[in-house]
């Protein structure tokens, strides 16, 4: 389902239902519009507010920022822009956007459809390695390849076979970008996007002779509160980013790509801490993604990664949960910056399971389920675990990587 196609009926229908509801005879519906009010409005932001004195043009202003525009008026002229853009698809009159000598890139095939619909007539290519887990390794190409392809497979469940085809046809576009004039990068604020865009970066800046290169990156999208990712938008938002989102790749990008992915592959958190502390300007991004990443890292607290705590977190919260629940949950509620897929969550959870202690309890039927479907508590040593009383790597089942990070179990305590 695509959004952020705002329709401007209805932002003038939901300013009047807030009038409404501020004059409301009900306390608690008043005190909600005031809240409203009070993070929206800065005429209210620091007093009381008085019912009566509650205009329409209060609302609507409301209502805009809200949306994340600065004006009611700024937030028609977005509509009736939008407006314009439906018309022209729907009409099939689209004016030229790019053409056939342009290739874009983005990190899955999320966009891909609307891409097509929007108008937009270049070729589209997915390039899907998920960084954010597993290792990277330091050496070639193909010991990247190698690497990548047994933790993806092994992990996911996926054939190694169906794997290396895949790379096969995602690694080597990316030697064959002098067939195209222009090259756009699609990306959005997770450590899943980042980490790619960093090795993409990387590979560019390696080029002796490159296209025209172009990225479109963002955290917000206006009319769009809930935004997460570059997936949710209408074929007219992929327009309104193209036409103002979209700037040139420096130099400077480029450079700052090269010095992060070098980061990633250290045995060490030293080097990306750095880039963190002094922060990415090139990139505003890419900085709390590169936060995120690290915070996979085992804590001092209990040698949990923060997305195995998050887990535990949950089922101590909240009882026991399908596992499709439970991954909702975490991405809706718990998660700060939200960047795993259901494999990749999946995968999280065998690791949890298969510790050598019991840190789960799933459902016992007749039939084995997928893991969406099982229902998931924590155990009483998973309790323990989450307190601190007990460190996970001392039972972890096996190796893990952040990256370049080697985190081995603990060899002096056994099960």
């Amino acid at each position: 389902m695509f959004h952020g196609s705002l329709n401007y009926e209805q932002q003038k229908k939901r300013a009047k239902e807030l009038l409404k509801a501020s004059k409301n005879q009900n306390q608690t519906a008043r005190e909600k519009v005031q809240v409203k009010l009070k993070r929206f409005h800065p005429r209210f932001a620091k007093k009381a507010i008085n019912s009566n004195a509650i205009t329409l043009a209060d609302c609507q202003l409301c209502i805009a920022r809200e949306a994340g525009f600065p004006s009611w008026l700024q937030l028609k002229a977005h509509c009736d822009q939008l407006k314009i853009k439906q018309n022209q698809i729907n009409s099939g009159h689209i004016p030229e956007l790019d053409d056939v000598s342009t290739l874009h890139i983005r990190c899955g095939s999320d966009i891909k459809h609307g891409l097509k619909i929007a108008g937009f007539k270049g070729e589209f290519h997915e390039f899907s390695d998920p960084f954010c887990q597993g290792p990277i390794p330091k050496g070639n190409s193909r010991e990247l390849l190698k690497i990548r392809a047994d933790f993806i497979s092994d992990a996911y469940g996926i054939p190694s076979k169906e794997i290396i085809a895949n790379q096969k046809i995602a690694y080597e576009k990316l030697d064959k970008l002098w067939d195209y004039e222009r090259v756009v990068l699609w990306f959005e604020h997770d450590s899943y996007d980042q980490l790619i865009l960093a090795f993409l970066l990387n590979h560019l800046s390696s080029l002796v002779s490159r296209p025209k290169l172009e990225i479109i990156c963002v955290n917000s999208v206006p009319g769009v509160p809930d935004f997460v990712g570059l997936g949710q938008l209408a074929p007219e938002m992929l327009i309104w980013l193209w036409e103002n989102q979209r700037s040139s790749i420096t130099d400077e990008q480029l450079m700052m790509g090269e010095r992060i992915w070098g980061a990633l592959k250290q045995e060490t958190s030293l080097d990306l801490e750095k880039i963190i502390e002094t922060r990415t300007p090139e990139l505003p991004l890419m900085t709390n993604a590169l936060k995120r990443h690290l915070k996979e890292l085992p804590s001092h607290k209990n040698g949990l990664g923060l997305t195995q705590e998050l887990t535990l977190r949950i089922l101590a919260d909240k009882g026991p949960l399908k596992g499709k629940e439970l991954f909702a949950i975490l991405m809706r509620e718990y998660e700060p910056l939200p960047y795993l897929g259901d494999l990749m969550y999946w995968y999280e959870l065998s690791q949890l399971k298969k510790s050598k202690i019991a840190l789960l309890h799933t459902e016992t039927t007749q039939i084995p389920q997928p893991w969406p479907e099982r229902l998931i508590g924590i155990t009483e040593i998973g309790l323990d675990l989450l307190s601190g009383k007990l460190n996970y790597q001392d039972f972890m089942p096996s190796t893990k990587w952040v990256g370049g990070i080697k985190i081995t179990p603990n060899s002096t305590k056994k099960a």
